[in-house]
């Protein structure tokens, strides 16, 4: 099995006061939840909600922003089975999410 990371991106551009109301939440929260229930076996690492960012280069340490909002690591046979996993998923059909995009895992060069 191959390994993928998937990120769940907001919209473009972000919305700094896009909050859903208390009953988006908690539909968007149970089929989330069921999402996670459904997939199981798949996920290696259930990830969670990602907070501010910071960019460190080599002229130092700044704030930015970038569209992720959270992640989670699944197993799949391909790359096309793991993005299969995420299709109709909770985050933009009932979240103001915008989509989730999928990467996989490639092993470390000379390892």
């Amino acid at each position: 099995m191959k390994k993928f990371v998937a990120l769940y991106l907001g919209p473009q551009p972000p919305r700094e006061a896009a909050t859903p109301d208390q009953k988006t939440i908690a539909a968007g929260m149970a089929a989330w939840s069921q999402w996670m229930r459904d997939h199981a076996q798949a996920i290696v690492d259930s990830g969670g909600p990602l907070g501010k960012t910071k960019r460190i280069a080599a002229d130092g340490i700044t704030d930015t922003k970038n569209r992720v909002a959270a992640y989670v690591v699944v197993e799949a046979q391909s790359h096309e089975a793991a993005a299969r996993m995420f299709e109709g998923h909770p985050h933009f059909t009932i979240f103001p999410g915008d989509s989730v995009e999928i990467m996989e895992c490639l092993p470390i060069p000379g390892q």
